[in-house]
């Protein structure tokens, strides 16, 4: 299934549009769908088709546009949609998006001409409405407009909708026959050329279907800059509790209209009634805490990180202590303030993502083996995962340490909502340099979670698994830096060997690896076998002084996620699944890799003892694919990795020696390339 949103991003685009965009489109959207931006280069040249639920075009210039995206772009755009594809085009995005533009027309800012997407088949005129100023809201309105119902009856209004420079889609009433049908028209009482006009339409376009709207149906009416085009309107400011309703109908219009783009949207804003649709919740405090069985880990971790802290300056509270680190600042907190700091973070509200980052970290210390009152963590038992590991720790007969050591998945930071798991290591030197190893940082939810590369890491409120795990290898002649890279290879080949083991029936058998780092599953299709991506590994390593290498390693994986999004419960039967728990996958990874791990290092870190498992885990063995790093392109066959370095090994099709008389290789670095299954090519990593 399609599960990415497309926001373009290039040259001539309105840098406000486009942040209004993504913020409107993830709050519908989320947790079913990831929105994200693409470049004009990505649009030509990557494989974004086969997985785009949406593109969208947001507002800015038309002719910047036009230079960067025709005849490339537009092509493969053209094809995306006329093979049901879908397309939303704002303001700017529309003009482009229309078979002719003619804007300002005999004045000096004239622009006249066709344009070569052509999914509404006339014109596009504008300015619907005089006074537009470019790089500019002086010339910004709210304006009313008519809804279409889809079954012809009376037309709704929605009310001051944010325009700026948009136009109107002359002659649409008449063109039915083409596909085009009318979704909104400008009201009759405006005063310009767009009085009563289409201002939106719904175009079908072969098997897909674009959406065009003149206003700025992205633009939050309670955020700036609406709220100053409301306030030099004629009409009296409106109250607060007025533009709140307005922003939950504008919020419900733009879904109604992505469901017709064929999305599946969250529930409408307009039954959050007198609550800011568009507030995002807050991060929740990580509780520190250890295996019961163990009390002394908390203890010795709060001893390596005393050093640090700080006493809270201005806190009523005199226990609680600060760590101002290089991108977030940790208030850390004794257990007995954890029922107030969990009540204040849960009635924390704000309004854009910039507020949320600035949010200090709160850290609850639980000593002694305590847990905090499963009231506290109502999305994850604690109890419940150290129970689980306990006994998989115990089936694999993993040695118990002493008490300087513990377990890998022992200690823990769990955070019901966090920004990133990742991020709060491996972006904070300081915390990350003077934590002992190993620690584990899991959440139910990541507000901003990471994904390789720009990606982002799709998580839901609930369902996914998704956690941190901060290693760190030993300093020893025997263990190679160039080691590292086996690190992901190796924690994905613990993640399948987990699933074998806590999947019933054989169903674990469908998780398999993707290279570098990505986690499949093999399902039944209409038209037979097809792949499904359940999850993926990231790794980051930094390296402080005396070299010792901090590594993290990232993992996110689809548990319990309910359809769209493909999960490892959709493997299974409805009673297996109601017993699958994220618990227990948790605690039947962790061990798995632990087991591996201790291999790992005890080998000096040569991969050569999982080689053979992980190719049979893998999916790309003799498979024959081309390669677009080379000129001109090649037709190779995946034959594994290299035992010293970890790259993709790969021989042409064609044959041929290498200067030394054996098989030419052609060897692929995991960080340089990416592996697209469904094209057969591997290419450059952007």
């Amino acid at each position: 299934m399609s599960i990415n949103v497309l926001i373009y991003n290039g040259p001539g685009v309105s840098q406000t549009s486009f942040a209004h965009a993504l913020t409107s489109l993830r709050h519908l959207l989320s947790p079913n769908y990831t929105v994200t931006p693409i470049t004009p280069a990505s649009l030509i040249s990557d494989p974004w088709t086969a997985s785009c639920a949406l593109l969208v075009i947001p507002g800015g210039r038309d002719l910047p546009y036009v230079a960067s995206l025709q005849p490339g772009a537009t092509d493969r755009i053209k094809q995306y949609v006329r093979e049901g594809g879908s397309l939303l085009g704002i303001c700017a995005g529309a003009y482009f998006s229309s078979a002719r533009v003619e804007w300002e027309v005999s004045t000096r800012m004239e622009v006249i001409g066709d344009r070569a997407l052509g999914f509404f088949p006339g014109t596009s005129k504008g300015c619907a409405f005089p006074g537009f100023v470019y790089e500019s809201e002086a010339g910004a309105i709210l304006i009313d407009v008519k809804v279409s119902e889809k079954d012809g009856g009376e037309e709704m209004t929605a009310r001051g909708l944010y325009w700026n420079g948009g136009g109107y889609f002359d002659g649409a009433e008449g063109m039915q026959s083409q596909g085009v049908r009318v979704l909104a028209r400008y009201s009759d009482g405006a005063e310009g050329a767009g009085a009563g006009k289409p201002a939106a339409v719904l175009c079908d376009v072969g098997e897909g279907r674009a959406i065009l709207w003149g206003p700025h149906i992205e633009f939050p009416l309670n955020r700036q800059p609406a709220l100053s085009a409301a306030s030099v309107a004629a009409a009296a400011p409106k109250p607060e509790e007025l533009v709140v309703e307005l922003e939950a109908a504008r919020l419900d219009l733009l879904t109604e209209n992505l469901e017709l783009l064929g999305l599946q949207c969250s529930t409408r804003a307009s039954k959050s009634k007198g609550v800011d649709p568009m507030a995002i919740v807050g991060t929740l405090p990580q509780l520190l805490v250890s295996t019961p069985s163990k009390p002394h880990i908390i203890s010795n971790i709060i001893s390596a990180l005393t050093p640090i802290l700080s006493p809270m300056p201005t806190s009523a509270n005199a226990t609680c202590r600060i760590l101002e680190d290089a991108h977030d600042t940790f208030r850390v907190h004794e257990a007995s303030m954890s029922s107030e700091v969990m009540t204040q973070a849960r009635s924390r509200k704000v309004t854009d993502e910039k507020e949320l980052g600035a949010i200090e970290r709160d850290i609850v210390v639980f000593e002694g083996g305590s847990l905090p009152p499963a009231e506290q963590t109502p999305l994850f038992s604690l109890t419940t995962y150290f129970e689980h590991l306990s006994l998989a720790r115990s089936e694999l007969h993993l040695k118990e340490n002493g008490k300087s050591v513990w377990g890998i998945g022992e200690a823990m930071l769990y955070g019901e909502r966090v920004t990133s798991t990742q991020t709060l290591l491996d972006k904070n030197p300081t915390l990350l340099s003077t934590l002992p190893s190993s620690l584990l940082s899991l959440a139910t939810q990541q507000l901003s979670g990471r994904g390789r590369g720009s990606n982002v890491w799709l998580s839901p409120p609930e369902g996914c698994l998704q956690f941190s795990l901060l290693l760190r290898p030993p300093q020893s002649p025997a263990f190679r830096p160039s080691s590292l890279v086996f690190i992901q290879y190796l924690f994905g080949l613990a993640v399948v060997e987990a699933c074998r083991k806590v999947l019933p029936n054989g169903a674990g058998e469908k998780v398999r690896l993707k290279w570098p780092n990505d986690l499949y599953v093999k399902l039944e299709g209409e038209g037979g076998e097809v792949l499904k991506k359940v999850g993926g590994i990231l790794v980051t390593t930094n390296f402080g002084g005396g070299g010792v290498a901090d590594v993290v390693v990232g993992c996110g994986l689809n548990v319990l996620n309910p359809f769209p999004t493909t999960s490892l419960s959709q493997l299974l039967s409805p009673q297996d699944a109601s017993a699958l728990t994220l618990e227990h996958v948790a605690a039947t990874i962790l061990p798995v890799f632990e087991q591996m791990w201790g291999t790992f290092l005890a080998r000096g870190g040569t991969f050569e003892p999982f080689v053979d498992l992980y190719l049979q885990r893998w999916l790309h063995s003799d498979k024959i694919v081309t390669l677009t790093t080379t000129t001109p392109h090649r037709e190779v066959r995946v034959v594994g990795i290299t035992p010293d370095y970890g790259l993709l090994r790969t021989v042409p099709t064609s044959g041929g020696e290498s200067m030394w008389g054996g098989p030419e290789y052609i060897d692929l670095q995991p960080d340089g390339n990416s592996f697209d299954m469904m094209a057969g090519l591997i290419r450059l990593k952007k």
